[in-house]
């Protein structure tokens, strides 16, 4: 199964791609899409949808995965970001591909075991899962690639339906 893990945001979109073989995570590509601060917003988002439905074309994914939102406190950003997901959610149905959803919590357990790891804890299974050199960057793309190791864990699984309340 080759899966597109997906980090949203406005200024930095963190992707990933792996295959998912026998049990086995191989790294297909990674990236980021980026958006100077500067950038009309309309055109940050068009932006995004360009780069991600050419992600798209270029590698086929079967599924995209991606991280559910979550902040505290700041809803402008919440907002913002939102959009953002929106565009990157019609680049997938246009796309044809199913889309999953994880919350950071389920990313987590399913890359390290725990679903209160930290960050540094995330990146480095990430790296080690991927048997990659280093930890990609931007952060992002590790967080979309964990996303897309996510999916390959649990999604389909009896699992992934517990998660989702089934």
């Amino acid at each position: 199964m080759r899966i597109l893990g997906i980090d949203p945001g406005y200024a930095i979109v963190g992707w990933g791609v792996i295959n998912y073989e026998r049990g086995r995570f191989i790294p297909v590509d990674f990236g980021a899409v980026t958006t100077p601060a500067g950038m009309p917003f309309g055109e940050r988002l068009q932006r995004i949808y360009a780069e991600l439905t050419a992600v798209i074309a270029a590698h086929k994914p079967d599924v995209m995965s991606i991280e559910k939102l979550y902040f505290q406190s700041n809803k402008t950003t919440a907002i913002d970001v939102a959009q953002a997901r929106g565009v990157i959610l019609l680049a997938a149905q246009q796309g044809g591909l199913p889309v999953f959803e994880y919350t950071p919590m389920q990313v987590k357990a399913a890359v390290t075991g725990y679903g209160q790891a930290q960050k540094p804890q995330v990146m480095e299974m990430t790296r080690r899962l991927l048997r990659l050199a280093q930890v990609p960057r931007p952060d992002d793309t590790a967080d979309a690639l964990a996303v897309a190791i996510c999916h390959a864990q649990t999604g389909g699984t009896a699992l992934k339906l517990r998660l989702q309340g089934g």
